[in-house]
């Protein structure tokens, strides 16, 4: 069983910066696409950003050029570095990992970690 832990979310001003990390624990024997989603009240769950074992990066439009995913394949954790956020960027983040066990494919959630966004 793989847990993914979060941490980092918070209250902050518009303009201001946050970093999220999410650290994967557990039956581990590799780590693929690891990423962070988003959900709003009353809205769905969106993708913010992923990143590939080799590093390659994908972001949603609409953060593109504010956030940054990275990943420290040796501590199993990836982060999020979000700059200029704005009020709608609240929401709850939610880290999401698949990879493998030693016998199985896994798909994994974090519990979540609320980020606000307001003066």
């Amino acid at each position: 069983q793989v847990q993914l832990v979060e941490s980092g979310g918070g209250l902050v001003q518009p303009g201001g910066s946050l970093r999220l990390s999410c650290a994967a624990s557990g039956s581990i024997f590799a780590l693929y696409v690891m990423g962070w989603y988003r959900q709003a009240p009353g809205k769905q769950r969106e993708l913010v950003a992923s990143i590939t074992s080799g590093n390659n990066a994908n972001y949603a439009d609409f953060v593109k050029g504010r956030f940054t995913i990275s990943r420290d394949n040796a501590k199993n954790t990836v982060y999020l570095e979000m700059d200029s956020l704005k009020p709608e960027d609240t929401a709850v983040y939610y880290c999401h990992a698949t990879g493998s066990d030693f016998s199985k494919l896994f798909d994994s959630w974090g519990q979540g970690t609320q980020v606000t966004v307001s003066s």
